[in-house]
């Protein structure tokens, strides 16, 4: 259901292309990995690479030594954002 919200904006992202695209996993192939070894969840449930992501959901990476979790914003619409735009995209929690 929550992807509705990005569907009715014509907007679709996969987790691993959105992790990379906002800065918050700097390579694709990174987040792509971390999400099939587990420790990338949407919502506190486990994320496959080919979930999509909505406005409004919450991302949960478990790293080894810490947590992070994340709030989605915006969807971008192209590949990568600058940096100095990451905070109209995701927002630290």
């Amino acid at each position: 259901m929550s992807d509705d919200r990005s569907v009715l904006q014509g907007v679709i992202l996969r987790i691993d292309k959105w992790l990379s695209s906002v800065n918050v996993i700097k390579r694709r192939t990174i987040a792509t990995d971390m999400v099939k070894s587990g420790v990338v969840f949407i919502n506190d449930i486990e994320a496959k690479p080919s979930k999509n992501v909505s406005i409004g959901d919450k991302i949960r990476i478990k790293y080894l030594k810490e947590e992070k979790s994340y709030q989605v914003l915006n969807i971008p619409t192209t590949k990568t954002i600058p940096k100095s735009q990451k905070e109209f995209y995701v927002k630290e929690l």
